[in-house]
Order: structure tokens, then sequence, then C-alpha cells
């Protein structure tokens, strides 16, 4: 069985961080991730995920991500159940982090989209593979769509360059003049 689940949102409010009875750091807080499609409305959905975190990595979110801050986190669901102090039983679900990443610079934490475009449509396809070179945490929504360079010269001059450009049909080459 596979329980996987890795998320990229921001916080909707400061973690809290709480010590067990057995002396464990406990770091709770809720994910804000935005749903790829848009609704009826032309609004995009999101949904509000409870997230916990324990030991050292408890204390660390607690002391460098506060609201609004931009995290990656990949961890596992889990459901639990506990009676409150009327005597009801509450079940919780909520995703275990096995690690979270911090995904904006110190000085951008919880800047709150004016410096990356979350929402943009091309910064949802860097961070899910479809698009964008760089990988690692930069693909996680850290680019905004309006802060792309215009093109160059260089990269016109690019298609000059190109020995194949004006070629009318498909090239042909021999399976022995491929370097791999």
């Amino acid at each position: 069985m596979i329980n996987r689940v890795v998320l990229v949102g921001r916080l909707t409010r400061d973690p809290e961080l709480r010590v067990s009875q057995n002396n464990v750091s406990v770091t709770t807080f809720n994910l804000a991730v935005n749903r790829p499609f848009m609704g009826q409305n032309g609004e995009r959905g999101a949904d509000f995920i409870n997230c916990v975190t324990f030991r050292k990595q408890a204390e660390n979110v607690n002391q460098y991500v506060k609201k609004g801050s931009l995290v990656g986190i990949d961890g596992r669901i889990q459901t639990r159940n506990y009676e409150n102090k009327d005597g009801q039983r509450v079940y919780v679900t909520e995703v275990v982090c096995d690690s979270v990443q911090f995904l904006e610079p110190k000085g951008q934490q919880g800047s709150n989209q004016s410096q990356s475009n979350y929402n943009s449509a091309d910064n949802y396809a860097n961070a899910y593979g479809g698009g964008g070179a760089a990988g690692g945490a930069a693909s996680f929504g850290n680019q905004s769509t309006g802060s792309r360079p215009a093109q160059s010269s260089q990269g016109q001059n690019r298609a000059e360059e190109n020995p194949f450009a004006n070629a009318d049909g498909p090239v042909d080459i021999s399976d022995d003049d491929l370097p791999f």
C-alpha cells in the first residue's frame, strides 16, 4: 500500500508548537493549497489541510515559518480519534510531515505572493513537472510569470545558428552519427 502526500501551499496561520507528555516537540499548522482548476465563478478553489511535524523539524517550522509562508511538504495521511472534554469522539485527519521545505528566501517569507505569482498556471505546471528547466525547490512557484525578461537578440541569433532551421522535411541522420 502507498500513503504518500506531496503539497505546496501557504500557511493560513502561524504554526503552534506544543511539547507532548513524552517531551516530544509537536508543531501543527494549516496549509492552503490551490486547486488546479477554476470553479464556475472563474475563481480558483483551495483546500485547507491540517499538518503536523515532530521533534527538531517541529522546532524549525515553528521558528522559521509564519502565516503566509510558502512551504512544500512530503508526508503521509493519518487519521486518529480521541475523546474531548465533553465525552464526544473526535476524528482528525492530518498530514504527518516527513519533510518540510521552506520555499522562500528568509526576507520574502510571508510576502503573500507580492514577489511570487503562486496562482499562475505556468507556476502550477512548473511545480508539478509540466515545465521549467530549473528543477528542485526553485520550480515550486518561486518564479513570477510577469518577471521573465524579454527575449534578447541573443535568443534570435540561435535560430540563425541552427543548421536545420530551413529544412523542408524530416532530417535524415543515421544511427551511427548520433552521440548516444
